[in-house]
Parts: structure tokens; C-alpha cells; sequence
């Protein structure tokens, strides 16, 4: 289902956030659809002396031609690896907003802009963990999905065991499926993808409703609305419709929603999670016909 949600993120142009315990599977699952994608691929590993030029780049003098020229740095890529971004402080955390945003980035006052297949999936360790920075609520924002990395089955732990003891595990490189062009075709077929006044209304009814209850101490913003507006017609695409649907919606709606909200503290100390929060909420909206 992760996957899925990744893909499905990638379609619609948006980011991803992943949350779990290290040793569960994060940075490989990237890299396997990165390889799929047939895209560039770079990772930055975040550290607590990480600096904003090195995920950008800076201006360096070249001493052979006597001038300043450009050194790029990593996030000129497709698909950007940010692993353990929550170890390293805000102001290198920040310096991925305006990429995430806008697609360009600015080095020395000069704007550069990103390739048209640019995404960022930003992997973290569960907050309460030694040596991490929580994400401000505006960085969070910018990804369209956080994602929750939980512990394998027995069985598939079994598995990745046998596997990776006995040296059977998969291929470090796999064939591209696909390539940039034809991924940007992909995303011009998605745009078909009808989306109705009604599905329209029903996803403000949830965001509004974000709002209005004494459950949620800060609600979502409009932004939230357009992630699951566009992550619902991507869901749509991949089920190969070209209309969105409720289900769709409910689909991706606590993903899309479980970073930009908090809860009031009583509900917190009551035990509650978010995503408990959110599943009732949902359930309390008429559905759409």
C-alpha cells in the first residue's frame, strides 16, 4: 500500500515524508522506484553539521579561468533521497522549501530551475528518538503524503532474512520501466481525469471540518485541500478511471492530512492518534452521490 501511495504521489507531483524506525526498508524502497523510473537519482544522508549549500550548491572561483563559476549541488536531480531529515537543524531543513514550492533554487541571487520530474522523499526517524528536530509545520506542509513505515509481518521479516543471509536478495540496479518523457505523458493523461463539483465539495467539507472540531487543535490549510484533490485524481489514474470517486478520497485523505493537523492536548492525553481522529471525522461527512 506504501508504494502505491509513493507512486501515486510521484504522478501527482507532490512529496513524501517517511516515518519509521531505522532498518525498516525506507531508503531501499526509493532507490527501487527511482531505478523503475529511470530518472536521476541523488542522496543527501542529513547530519547535524549539513549545510544549506551543500543540498543547493554555491558559487566556487576557478582559478584556471580566473572567474566564479556554479557548483550545483545534489537536489538538481529527479527523484531526491533527504534520508533522516529531522537530524539536521531547521535552517538546512529550510533549504529545500523553496525547491519543494516552486521548483527552482536560488544560488548567490541567481535562480536555476529544477527538471520538470523533480520529487523529494524525506525520510525520519519517529521524533522522540536521540539527535532529531522536528519539522516546522510549514516544511511539513510542503510534502503531499506522510507515509508510516511500520515493522514487517513475521512472515515477510522471515523472508527479507533468508534472503539477504544467503546473499539471494534483489539487485542492487534494475531496469528502468520507463523514461522522463514518457512520465511527463503520464502526468498530461492523469490531467483527463475528471473530478466532480460534488468531489469537490466533499473534500472542502473535510479540510473545513478540520477546523470546526474541538478534537483538532490546528486545523488544515487550503494547501490540503489541493494535495487531496490531486492525490485522489492520481488514485483514479492508477485504477485506471478517468473520474474520482469518494473511495478515492478516503483513500488518500489520511495520508495527506496526518502532518498538517494537531491534535487538542486532552485528546492526546485521552490516547488518541491522528489517524483515529481522522477516520471518525471522515465517517461523520455524508458521502457524495
Amino acid at each position: 500500500m506504501n508504494l502505491r501511495l509513493l507512486l501515486c504521489a510521484i504522478v501527482s507531483g507532490g512529496h513524501v515524508l517517511l516515518e519509521g524506525v531505522p532498518g525498516t526498508g525506507k531508503t531501499k524502497m526509493v532507490r527501487t522506484l527511482a531505478d523503475l523510473l529511470g530518472g536521476s537519482f541523488q542522496r543527501i544522508q542529513f547530519t547535524p553539521d549539513l549545510l544549506p549549500s551543500d543540498i543547493t550548491g554555491s558559487m566556487i572561483y576557478n582559478m584556471k579561468q580566473g572567474s566564479f563559476e556554479t557548483l550545483k549541488g545534489p537536489i538538481f536531480t529527479n527523484v531526491l533521497l533527504a534520508d533522516e531529515i529531522n537530524r539536521t537543524p531547521a535552517k538546512t531543513q529550510a533549504a529545500l522549501l523553496e525547491a519543494m514550492e516552486e521548483k527552482q533554487v536560488t544560488i548567490q541571487g541567481k535562480t536555476y530551475t529544477l527538471p520538470d520530474v523533480f520529487f523529494v522523499v524525506a525520510t525520519q526517524n519517529p521524533i522522540e528518538f536521540e539527535g532529531t528536530y522536528p519539522l516546522p509545520e510549514a516544511q511539513q506542509d510542503r510534502f503531499l503524503f506522510k507515509l508510516l513505515i511500520d515493522f514487517p509481518s513475521f512472515e515477510e521479516e522471515k523472508k527479507v532474512l533468508e534472503k539477504v543471509i544467503t546473499n539471494d536478495f534483489q539487485k542492487e540496479s534494475l531496469s528502468s520501466l520507463l523514461d522522463m518523457d514518457t512520465f511527463l505523458l503520464i502526468r498530461k493523461e492523469m490531467e483527463k481525469v475528471m473530478i466532480q463539483d460534488s468531489i469537490y465539495e466533499y473534500i472542502l467539507q473535510i479540510v473545513r471540518r478540520t477546523r470546526e472540531t474541538e478534537e483538532i487543535r490546528f486545523g488544515a490549510s487550503t494547501r490540503a485541500g489541493i494535495s487531496i484533490g490531486k492525490a485522489a485524481r492520481a488514485w483514479a489514474y492508477l485504477e485506471g478511471r478517468d473520474y474520482v470517486t469518494p473511495d478515492d478520497v478516503k483513500v488518500v485523505v489520511k495520508p495527506a492530512l496526518r502532518h498538517r493537523i494537531q491534535l487538542s492536548p486532552h485528546i492526546e492525553l485521552e490516547g488518541a492518534t491522528i489517524d483515529q481522529i481522522i477516520e471518525e471525522m471522515v465517517g461523520s461527512i455524508p458521502v457524495p452521490r
